[in-house]
């Protein structure tokens, strides 16, 4: 890590815990002493029950406060030290920061020699698109104001201003960090709105900017665009409603709007020239009644139109005075258009199975359920038989809103573009009928075959990504079907999700599994001519398809479709990745040249059959592991118990419940990965990241196969890649937290089975990789992440006590102030991390 950091840290930190609001003064000092003494006793194997109370009986003359209140008290303070050293961290360029060495845009030119690669480079940028979908998934707590503190303590740290930092501090210690209610989804959309507004806006601007200044063969205005989920996608979420989603429309327009408002004043007070002036003028009116009445249309060629001939003026009679301003301008006109992002829906197959039964109910086809039809039969209803659907009030609830937002979409185009809302997303696509359900909806709502939306299975569970290659081929083979690809010019989006891949088929399984089910698309694709995108759903974590993601998009194969990379960035991901200009900048790049290394012909990406043998072995030999620890009795029971998994639901933080259903009954399919990840994670576990590599390396090395998979590891940049962010998993873990456990009467023999594979994990990637200690090569982020495990260590050390006393069933008249305390502690955990969930 840089010294800087953590100089700053120290120095910053110590003004933070000598504030002067009630309380502040009297035991701040003693936070980093708590965290010191617990981790030595925790090491020594004390409980946290035990550890605090030794604490707390030392130090209580200078607490002078009852134990619980002291504990409230620290898990504040800790939420707090952990907001003030990512904005130290954030203030600190991407740049500096990156343990590995960047490669950017120009880097990658500047190697080549021949005009004749130099124009292969540009032709293929010119082609290449990077689509960041932003989500609202709940791994995000801070609210709009403490952000807003976050920012200005970032600027002030940058400068060192201290009066400045000193008394945002102060305001940050005032500052609850908490929601008293849990957000509405246009709150959580709005709240991403405004990120879209205050730093992506100018980022993807001037980055598009410089390219075209820098490379005059450059013209590709999609090289990095925003998708956007929150109020379009209502898999599992009741509150995403018809009204919702249009009202979210609206909003990213007149927001976008407010930004070319914005950029044509600070304008209009530069070019103050004759004939300038007047046509600025117009088109700021035309802005002003469109950012704040939704009924008012706008036409973002009109407004290109006029900027265009303004700049002809400028350049001809006024020498081109503020022409660089000016052109930011048109660029991010051509940029975001009408929309600012493009709003994906998102619904689970289910809810349209159910959907068309109630149609083909309501019409008298069937009597009660559509297994009534043969396949063949329901097909041809599907793709070929016009069924009118103008009664939406007959239908109830879930899917008369379905039905009513399926034919809002082409009114919501028309407002946005085609490009503000195209794309439908089906959750849960294990057969054809995923696609079909949704085709044959949008055909008998709209009478047409015409169909302006591109339908876009996600194969997420391993049943679905083992059937997708069939599915797809039925589909292309369906007439009617691949009659609409062709008016879709001939592409078809496929996305496929990690996280709960993870969750099925465990960490090795689930990556290589997506990986063969990409190159086996790309191949069927290919077969009928059509050109495939992949859509890949990924989380913050390396459990969820995060981490080091770039290096998964520079390791993929030439058998895998690549012209285009999109994902989803959720929670923290948005803020600690992509949360500043320069952090979105930098990141956007890396996803734009690690796309353009895997087109690189010459790149090392291959995978010769012994090695795709080995992988899959060891993917088969992980996954029999983890299907044994998902089949172990006390699986779902130690989840469910001895877990902050009951708790995500009270923390506030998002609009979706935590499970899919409302039974009470617990079921691993029902549960949502980000809070079966994010439990994990509060537990310093971190199961999914790595649980079932270290059993397959061992039985290799058994058959004499480690230097195999140490070559393995060197020279294949996707399994490189996987250990790399499984380490980054088995990193972020402290078992010593959970060694009470082991005492359990019921779960002390499972946490043992989990914590022999944590310790064969970390034993078998080092021997495979080499190194010494975990992340070895990456020096920044390994000390990133154990100083923010000492920040923390406080408040889990608090969680872990409150969890102790809740299954042990003491203090029974105190349960209730428990649950709150485990509830408060979730936070600051989520947040440190980073990407926790």
């Amino acid at each position: 890590m840089d010294l800087n950091i953590h100089k700053k840290f120290e120095i910053y930190n110590s003004l933070f815990l000598k504030l002067s609001y009630q309380g502040a003064n009297d035991f701040a000092h003693l936070i980093p002493i708590l965290g010191k003494v617990g981790k030595q006793k925790l090491l020594e194997g004390q409980d946290p029950i035990t550890t605090f109370n030794q604490f707390y009986d030392d130090y209580k003359e200078i607490i002078q406060i009852e134990k619980k209140d002291f504990m409230f008290r620290v898990i504040q303070y800790v939420e707090r030290q952990i907001v003030l050293f990512d904005s130290i961290e954030d203030s600190i360029s991407p740049y500096e920061l990156e343990d590995q060495k960047s490669v950017l845009i120009d880097s990658m030119f500047g190697q080549l020699d021949s005009e004749k690669d130099k124009k292969e480079f540009m032709e293929k940028l010119n082609a290449f698109s990077v689509r960041i979908v932003l989500t609202a998934h709940p791994t995000q707590f801070y609210r709009p104001a403490v952000l807003e503190i976050i920012s200005k303590l970032r600027e002030c740290v940058k400068n060192n201003d201290i009066d400045k930092i000193d008394q945002l501090l102060h305001q940050l210690g005032l500052t609850s960090l908490v929601n008293t209610a849990s957000p509405t989804p246009l709150k959580e959309a709005n709240n991403i709105i405004h990120i879209c507004r205050h730093e992506y806006y100018d980022a993807i601007g001037n980055l598009i900017y410089q390219l075209e200044k820098d490379y005059p063969e450059y013209s590709n205005d999609d090289l990095v665009t925003l998708g956007f989920w929150p109020c379009g996608d209502r898999d599992g979420n009741p509150f995403v409603t018809h009204e919702v989603t249009k009202e979210v429309i609206d909003n990213l327009r007149m927001t976008l709007m407010k930004c070319y408002y914005n950029d044509l004043k600070e304008l209009s007070s530069k070019l103050t020239f004759r004939d300038i002036d007047t046509k600025l003028e117009e088109a700021r009116s035309s802005l002003y009644n469109a950012m704040f009445d939704a009924k008012v249309d706008f036409d973002y060629t009109q407004l290109l139109e006029s900027l265009n001939t303004v700049k002809k003026i400028l350049v001809s009679d006024y020498q081109s005075l503020y022409l660089e301003d000016l052109e930011k301008l048109i660029v991010k006109v051509k940029v975001f258009k009408n929309h600012f992002a493009s709003l994906d829906i998102r619904q689970d197959h289910s809810v349209h199975r159910v959907c068309v039964e109630d149609i083909l109910i309501n019409k008298g086809i069937i009597d009660k359920s559509l297994d009534e039809l043969k396949n063949d039969r329901l097909v041809e209803l599907l793709t070929k038989e016009n069924i009118q659907i103008t009664d939406f009030e007959s239908y109830k609830d879930l899917t008369k809103d379905t039905l009513l937002n399926i034919q809002q979409l082409p009114l919501l185009q028309n407002k946005n573009g085609e490009k503000g809302c195209h794309r439908y997303i089906i959750s849960n696509s294990e057969d054809e009928f995923s696609v079909l359900f949704v085709y044959g909806l949008f055909r008998w709502i709209h009478n047409t075959d015409l169909i302006h939306f591109d339908i876009v299975p996600l194969f997420e569970t391993m049943k679905g990504m083992t059937e997708s290659t069939k599915v797809m081929s039925f589909l292309y083979e369906n007439k009617s079907y691949f009659s609409h690809l062709e008016k879709r010019k001939k592409k078809q989006t496929i996305m496929l999700g990690f996280s709960d891949g993870t969750k099925d088929g465990g960490y090795l399984k689930a990556n290589w599994s997506i990986y063969k089910c990409k190159e086996a698309l790309s191949k069927t694709s290919k077969k009928f001519d059509i050109d495939v995108v992949f859509f890949d759903g990924r989380g913050g974590p390396p459990a969820r398809g995060g981490g080091k993601t770039h290096n998964f998009y520079a390791a993929r194969s030439s058998e895998i479709a690549n012209n285009d990379i999109q994902l989803t960035i959720q929670g923290q991901t948005i803020t600690s990745t992509y949360g500043t200009k320069e952090k979105f900048v930098f990141n956007a790049e890396q996803m734009v040249t690690s796309g353009l290394i895997s087109l690189d012909k010459n790149s090392e990406t291959e995978i010769s059959d012994e090695e795709r043998a080995l992988i899959e072995r060891l993917s088969e030999l992980s996954f029999k592991k983890y299907t044994a620890l998902k089949n172990h009795p006390m699986f779902l029971p130690y989840l469910e118990k001895m877990t902050t998994l009951k708790y995500y639901g009270q923390t506030k933080i998002g609009s979706r419940p935590g499970k899919r259903n409302k039974s009470k009954k617990l079921s691993l399919s029902d549960l949502r990965a980000i809070s079966y990840v994010g439990s994990w994670s509060q537990l310093k576990q971190n199961i999914p990241g790595y649980y079932g590599v270290g059993t397959a390396l061992k039985k290799l090395e058994e058959e004499g196969k480690l230097e195999e998979m140490q070559k393995l590891y060197s020279d294949v940049a996707l399994f490189k890649t996987l250990i790399d962010n499984s380490m980054m998993s088995l990193t972020k873990c402290f078992f010593e937290l959970t060694s009470y456990m082991k005492n359990n009467d019921e779960f002390g023999a499972f946490w043992n089975v989990l914590f022999d594979e944590y310790l064969l994990s970390k034993s078998m990637i080092l021997q495979i990789t080499g190194m010494d200690s975990l992340m070895e090569n990456e020096q920044r982020s390994r000390e990133s992440i154990s100083l923010r495990d000492t920040i923390v260590l406080p408040l889990l050390l608090i969680q872990h006590y409150a969890l102790q006393i809740l299954n042990s069933g003491l203090e029974k008249e105190h349960q209730e102030i428990y649950q709150k305390l485990v509830v408060r502690s979730l936070y600051g955990n989520i947040n440190a991390s980073r990407n926790s969930a």
